[in-house]
């Protein structure tokens, strides 16, 4: 189950910074990256200007298998904003990096969501400009 969007309300764009538009570029190519610190190879997510390990500012876009676990989630039952149809869930992922992201489920029910759960990324045309990576169930 695809989340349905309200065509007469846009879904808002997430904002894109200098910090975060490699990670935007990327997933506009249908390629989900993150930042590797250059210094340690430490992973990171969400997106920022220094290594939380050896504060160094030297980063690269590197790109994820895409894999990883549902750690946890949430089912809305009411939408925060008109765009969003309820009932939808928002998963918190743990990827193979060992970054964690947030993001939505596809072609599952929201009670067939289990924690630990293994994910791939699939990418969902939103809008002109606006690609979103979503998850499916693997097997």
């Amino acid at each position: 189950m695809s989340m349905v969007y309200d065509t007469e309300h846009p879904v808002p764009i997430p904002p894109i910074i200098w910090d975060n538009m490699g990670y935007w570029e990327g997933i506009n190519r249908h390629e989900l990256v993150f930042q590797r610190c250059k210094e340690c190879g430490t992973w990171r997510h969400p997106p920022r200007p220094v290594c939380p390990k050896c504060r160094s500012f030297e980063k690269e876009w590197t790109p994820s298998t895409g894999k990883g676990a549902v750690y946890s989630w949430v089912t809305y039952q009411e939408s925060p904003h008109p765009g969003f149809k309820a009932p939808y869930s928002v998963v918190l992922l743990e990827m193979e990096e060992g970054v964690r992201l947030v993001s939505n489920m596809v072609d599952i029910k929201p009670e067939e969501i289990s924690i630990g759960m293994p994910v791939e990324v699939v990418f969902e045309d939103i809008a002109e400009g606006l690609t979103l990576p979503k998850f499916r169930k693997v097997g």
